[in-house]
Formats: structure tokens, C-alpha cells, sequence
């Protein structure tokens, strides 16, 4: 058996399916291509995927991935070309290869987020933007499996984040926490623009990249 990497888009209307609907959309195009993938063993057998890191629901994501087992020798080219022939349009697979680092290994998110809002101009978000991130303290309020919703001060999650001004709006790059030992969602932002300003701001987020511990991308 051989562990595979399946790198793919997921982009358009499909950014709006949960995770789960993702699997059962990945495990139904993986059957209908017919790729010798190892199945689960038991009473409810099905194909082996996992991802390292789900996509939260709304997200778009450049650069995700899907690991699966191949019991025999297979092509990279034509898995990719097979699954992309039974997958929507809004998840294209762009890349197949060996997989080089555990999932548990993520550690950090980059993300590439456009803030817009109906009721002030583009140029009073970018202004209210960069006087919310330059805070001494940011508290919100999240929630947790263990510890139920506790406020926490996300300042120094977002002290290297990037702004800059766009037509309709504002644009943040940063890079955040993620996986399985700290997990900052970029939306806990969205949730400071509504406690600071009364405002509702739009979030519109892109995933670019994972990363392990030491900021090498994770491959």
C-alpha cells in the first residue's frame, strides 16, 4: 500500500458545503473513478480519506488537501485527472503526490481576508481596522470543547497582520494558529468589529497555506 496527497481548490458555491458534505463528496467521486484506494475494514466499509486540516464552512481554500491509500501502483496524473471528471466545479484537483509531513505537524494557517461593510465607507473600515488591530488588548469571546466560551485577548495572534486598502474595502493578511494544539479562527475578528465598533463586517476568507512549528510549508 502506498499513502497518497491529494492537493485540490475549493472554491465558488462549493465554500459554503460543510466539511462533512466535502467527505461524503470526495469519498462519492472516489468511488466513482474507480482508483484502487484502500478501504476501511469492519462492518461499514467504505474508502480511506482523512484531511489534515478541515476547511471551516464559508472559507475558500488555495491549497487543501485529502490523504488516501492505494493498493496497487496508480498514476498521479490520471488521479487527478479521474477525480476532477467527477468533482463539482468548485473543488478542482491540481496536484497528487507522496505525502512528506503528519498532519499533526500543522501548526500555523496563513489567510488572505476581504472585510467590507454596508453601513461606513471602504476608507473608515480600513481606518477602524488598523485602530482595532494597533489595540493594546483585543477580547472576545470563544468558545471551546473543553472549556465551554471563555474571552480571550486575540492581540497577540494578529500583531504581524497586514492591512491595506481596497476598492470596496480592506484587505488583512496574517498568519494564525492551527491544527491540533492551537486553533485561532480569523472570524474571532469579525467578532471585535461587532464588540468595538457595533458594526457588522463582512468577512470574505481565503486559507493560502499551512505551515508546521518552524514555518515551513507543509507538504
Amino acid at each position: 500500500m502506498k499513502d497518497v496527497r491529494v492537493w485540490f481548490t475549493k472554491d465558488d458555491e462549493c465554500r459554503f458545503i460543510s466539511h462533512l458534505d466535502l467527505n461524503r463528496c470526495m469519498l462519492r467521486a472516489l468511488h466513482k473513478s474507480r482508483i484502487p484506494i484502500w478501504h476501511t475494514e469492519g462492518f461499514n466499509v467504505h474508502p480511506y480519506a482523512t484531511f489534515p486540516l478541515p476547511l471551516s464552512l464559508g472559507f475558500r481554500g488555495e491549497k487543501e488537501c485529502m490523504d488516501i491509500r492505494l493498493v496497487e501502483d496508480y498514476s498521479y496524473s490520471d488521479i487527478k485527472d479521474k477525480l476532477n471528471s467527477c468533482l463539482p466545479t468548485g473543488i478542482r484537483v491540481y496536484d497528487v503526490r507522496e505525502p512528506v509531513m503528519k498532519a499533526k505537524e500543522i501548526a500555523f494557517a496563513s489567510f488572505k481576508i476581504k472585510l467590507s461593510c454596508e453601513d461606513i465607507s471602504a476608507d473608515e473600515l480600513f481606518k477602524l481596522t488598523n485602530e482595532l488591530l494597533s489595540k493594546d488588548e483585543i477580547l472576545v469571546d470563544k468558545k471551546t470543547k473543553k472549556k465551554g466560551v471563555r474571552e480571550i485577548d486575540i492581540k497577540p495572534y494578529f500583531s504581524d497582520t497586514k492591512t491595506e486598502r481596497n476598492i470596496g474595502g480592506v484587505i488583512i493578511r496574517c498568519t494564525l494558529p492551527a491544527g491540533s494544539v492551537t486553533n485561532i479562527n480569523p472570524l474571532l475578528l469579525q467578532k471585535a468589529f461587532e464588540k468595538y465598533y457595533d458594526i457588522d463586517v463582512y468577512f470574505d476568507v481565503t486559507k493560502k497555506e499551512l505551515f508546521d512549528k518552524k514555518m515551513k510549508a507543509f507538504e
